[in-house]
C-alpha cells in the first residue's frame, strides 16, 4: 500500500533490476554515508533465529568463471561484537518484517546470492542513492523464496528481519562486506507527555492512514468503502515500521524513518508526514468537487 506517491513521487518498482544500484566504490573509506537529516517455498529451512550469530560466508574474492567458488563461513560474531555481513545496495529502503521481490543478474552478487543460499539466507540491504554512496544503516533481508534462472540470474523474495549499522567496511571485492552492529529502538529516557507515548501515537497515526486512503480512494475515482483493521493488533514498533513501508516514492524520508531509535521519535514523525499529506488530498479534492472535469465530448 503506497500512501504518499502523489507528493513524493520517484520510480520504486516491486521488482528491482539489482544491477541499477550495484555502483562500484571508489574506496571502503568512502563506501558508507549517512543519510541526509533533512530528507526525509525455496527457503523455508528451520533455523535459529538469534541476533546475528548465524554462520555467513561468501565465496572467495579469486573466484572466476560462471559459477562461485566453495564458500567460506564468516566468525558468527567477533569480540567487538561485530557481525559481518554481505551487504546489497539498493534503491530501496527494506523495513523489518517488509517484502521486496529482487531481480538478481550482476555476476558479483549472482555470486553472493549463491553463498547465502548455501548458509542462512541473510544479506544487508542499504539504501543507495544517485550519489553512488550507501546509507550506514540498513535492514537484513532473509531470502524466503527464489528461483534460479538456466543463465544463473536470481528471482528471490525477501523479507526484512533486524536493523544494522555499518561500523566497518571488511572488504569491497567481489561485493560488500561490511562488520554490522544490530540496532534496536531504546526505552525513553523519561516519562513521554499525555497523548505523546507510542501508543497514544500510534492510535493517531492509524486514524491519519485511514483518513488519507479514504480521501485518494476518493480523488481516484474508487467506490468508498470502509478501511479495515491497519494496525492488525501491531505493538507500536512493529507498526511504524509497517507505516513507514507504505511512504513507496519516497525512500530519503523512509530512510530517515529507520535510523530512528526511538518508536516514538518514528510515530511522530509519520504522523506529522500524514497530516501534511492529509491537507494536500483535502485541498486536492475540494479542487476537483468546484471544478468537475467536463465529459469528454469524444
Amino acid at each position: 500500500m503506497a500512501l504518499l506517491p502523489q507528493i513524493l513521487h520517484s520510480p520504486h518498482p516491486r521488482l528491482t533490476a539489482a544491477a541499477t544500484a550495484a555502483s562500484p566504490y571508489p574506496s571502503p573509506s568512502r563506501a558508507f554515508c549517512r543519510a541526509p537529516r533533512h530528507l526525509h517455498a525455496s527457503a523455508s529451512r528451520t533455523r535459529g533465529r538469534g541476533r546475528g550469530r548465524g554462520r555467513l560466508a561468501t565465496a572467495a574474492a579469486g573466484a572466476s568463471g560462471p559459477g562461485p567458488s566453495s564458500p567460506e563461513p564468516y566468525p558468527p560474531e567477533s569480540d567487538d561484537g561485530l557481525v559481518e555481513l554481505p551487504l546489497f545496495p539498493l534503491p530501496l529502503v527494506l523495513f523489518p518484517d517488509a517484502t521486496h521481490a529482487l531481480h538478481i543478474f550482476e555476476y558479483r552478487y549472482r555470486i553472493m546470492m549463491h553463498t547465502v543460499l548455501q548458509t542462512d539466507l541473510r544479506f544487508g540491504i542499504v539504501f543507495a542513492g544517485n550519489s553512488g554512496s550507501a546509507a550506514e544503516v540498513g535492514c537484513v533481508g532473509e531470502v524466503v523464496k527464489h528461483e534460479r534462472l538456466a543463465d544463473d540470474r536470481f528471482f528471490l523474495i525477501c523479507k526484512g528481519q533486524q536493523r544494522f549499522r555499518v561500523a566497518r567496511v571488511v572488504r569491497t571485492k567481489p561485493y560488500l562486506v561490511a562488520a554490522v552492529q544490530w540496532l534496536e529502538d531504546r526505552p525513553p529516557a523519561e516519562a513521554p507527555a499525555p497523548g505523546e507515548d507510542a501508543e497514544a501515537l500510534a492510535t493517531d497515526v492509524e486514524a491519519l492512514m485511514r483518513d488519507v486512503i479514504r480521501i485518494a480512494n476518493r480523488l481516484n475515482g474508487k467506490p468508498e468503502k470502509e478501511v479495515g483493521d491497519l494496525r492488525r493488533g501491531l505493538f507500536p514498533t512493529p507498526f511504524s515500521f509497517y507505516v513507514g513501508n507504505t511512504f513507496e516514492g519516497a525512500p530519503r524520508e523512509q530512510q530517515a524513518l529507520l535510523e530512528l531509535e526511538d518508536t516514538a521519535a518514528r510515530l511522530r514523525r509519520e504522523r506529522d508526514t500524514l497530516r501534511n499529506t492529509l491537507n494536500y488530498l483535502t485541498a486536492a479534492s475540494a479542487v476537483k468537487d468546484a471544478f468537475p472535469s467536463s465529459p469528454s465530448s469524444g
